[in-house]
């Protein structure tokens, strides 16, 4: 089963990703509402993968995503953005994100690219 850390500073936006998971057979390592606790949560976890968001508070999904590569740099980051994100997609894919997912998603969405990302 994999695992997975869902890194979100919005409350119902960590519920709806944690439902679409846990209802298709993944297993929720963990949760963090910042950055800098997504980096604290990875270490501490090794999750299989992270969905992370962009726009945080304390410190940002980009910011977090340049740790968690340079902690491992076989990290598999997938980035949910707002809409009108594109340059910071853009910049969070050169940083080693592996694919990303824009809001308002649908959860099957969430749960194929993960898939994908996963089995490569």
């Amino acid at each position: 089963m994999k695992r997975i850390l869902i890194v979100d500073d919005a409350s119902f936006m960590r519920l709806a990703i944690n439902e679409a998971l846990v209802n298709s057979g993944f297993e929720v390592a963990g949760e963090a509402e910042d950055g800098k606790e997504a980096i604290e949560q990875y270490k501490l976890l090794k999750p299989d993968a992270v969905t992370m968001d962009i726009t945080m508070p304390v410190m940002s999904g980009l910011e977090a995503l340049k740790e968690i590569m340079k902690l491992d740099p076989n990290a598999k980051v997938l980035m949910i953005s707002a809409l009108g994100q594109d340059t910071q997609v853009k910049e969070a894919i050169l940083n080693g994100a592996k694919s990303f997912i824009v809001k308002p998603f649908q959860e099957e969405k969430v749960v194929q690219v993960l898939n994908k990302i996963l089995e490569s």
